[in-house]
């Protein structure tokens, strides 16, 4: 299976993530919103966007584990953020750099998109990330 990812002349730059992904591949994987808690279910970094984005995406690549997949199969990234605000793209930000090489994410991201809601299911959730990968 490949996955090619690039952003064609003339899309909108400099973005930390590709506009386009092309993918060959039969067997579709989607990672079910991941959220920061640990394996007990227990809050992780509560109050604090930098580190939900990072256990949100350590949770994420272990779903995509479970299906023998990995970041480098990933074709699309969705993010849901409470209270969005631009000011908030630096801690968003240095949540996924701080997992990047740890968990092998593609730097630039996939294609994502990062959508502001106004609350998630609970109320200490900050930030929920979805993942769809193809494989052979």
């Amino acid at each position: 299976m490949g996955v090619q990812l690039f952003s064609p002349r003339g899309m909108m730059q400099p973005v930390p993530y590709h506009h386009v992904a092309v993918a060959s591949g039969s067997r579709h994987v989607h990672v079910a919103g991941q959220i920061s808690r640990d394996e007990a279910g227990r809050p992780v970094a509560s109050g604090d966007l930098r580190g939900q984005v990072a256990q949100a995406l350590r949770n994420t690549a272990r779903g995509l584990a479970g299906a023998g997949a990995s970041f480098s199969d990933v074709v699309r990234l969705t993010f849901y953020v409470t209270n969005w605000a631009p000011e908030r793209i630096g801690d968003f930000m240095a949540g996924v750099d701080d997992v990047a090489g740890e968990l092998g994410l593609p730097q630039p991201l996939p294609p994502a998109s990062l959508i502001g809601v106004d609350y998630l299911f609970e109320p200490d959730v900050e930030v929920e990330v979805e993942a769809t990968a193809i494989l052979d």
